[in-house]
């Protein structure tokens, strides 16, 4: 019988599924920014809205259909 020694593989780890109190939430879903710091206030409430959407639907980018979705959650309509 012919045997062969395999390397260890290293264990996998999923991270999505880890918790980590000491992350920002949304930080790694940011598609236009790192800040909105220096936004309107409306601008901001665009930018917050995006985010937490990616954050919901575990999006790291967005497309038009849900940009536009979001843009008509926050109200806005086509005059």
């Amino acid at each position: 019988m012919l045997t062969t020694a395999t390397p260890a593989s290293p264990v996998f780890i999923d991270r999505r599924q880890a918790s980590n109190p000491d992350r920002t939430v949304g930080r790694e879903r940011r598609q236009f920014t790192n800040s909105h710091d220096s936004l309107s206030p409306e601008a901001t409430a665009l930018a917050e809205a995006i985010d937490l959407y990616k954050l919901q639907h575990r999006r790291r980018f967005i497309n038009y259909e849900e940009m536009l979705a979001i843009f008509k959650s926050l109200g806005y309509t086509r005059s």
